[in-house]
């Protein structure tokens, strides 16, 4: 098999495409979690990845999966990702880069007809800075069953709204297990 390299100037435009979402002047990017600016980002994303043919799923904390069929759907799937959210005035690559690198993989794969023996998915997780709600890496750590689930949902934010009502708002609060 020869190399495979991804599409560089793809990848860099998908990175400028997300960081225009929250740009503020010269300020940097501020996507806080389950803001309307992360929304967007979120909602690009999945646009995205229902291009690359993936299948979506949004479990109860808001993490995004899109899933790539393998030859042996019984094997684990394979997953790589990072999050959308941001710190205030953050920088293009924040989290950004890990979630579209995976992308990339993903697109490559695709454009190479490049059948893997594992499922793939690229995987965006909730809350991972911790910038509006504490503590920081939330989705991942129920994804791992660190935090259990009702305790993220119910953090909440200096304004007094809860991560539920949040995922609600932004129509993000899934029901899919991964």
């Amino acid at each position: 098999m020869s190399e495979i390299e991804i599409d560089t100037t793809r990848l860099i435009n998908s990175l400028e495409k997300m960081g225009r979402i929250g740009k503020s002047g010269s300020k940097g990017i501020t996507r806080l979690s389950l803001s309307r600016e992360n929304k967007e980002a979120r909602d690009l994303l999945v646009e995205w990845m229902s291009e690359a043919d993936l299948e979506i799923k949004i479990d109860p904390i808001g993490n995004i999966f899109g899933i790539r069929e393998g030859q042996n759907p019984e094997l684990p799937i394979i997953a790589s990702g990072s999050h959308l959210d941001t710190v205030r005035n953050a920088g293009i690559y924040d989290g950004a880069l890990g979630v579209l690198s995976a992308l990339e993989v993903i697109r490559i794969l695709n454009e190479r007809d490049i059948q893997t023996i594992h499922p793939l998915a690229v995987a965006c997780f909730t809350n991972e800075e911790g910038a509006r709600f504490q503590p920081d890496m939330m989705g991942s750590a129920v994804f791992s069953r660190v935090t259990e689930l009702e305790v993220a949902l119910s953090r909440q934010d200096d304004n007094g709204l809860s991560v539920e009502e949040a995922l609600e708002y932004i129509n993000y609060k899934g029901e899919d297990s991964v």
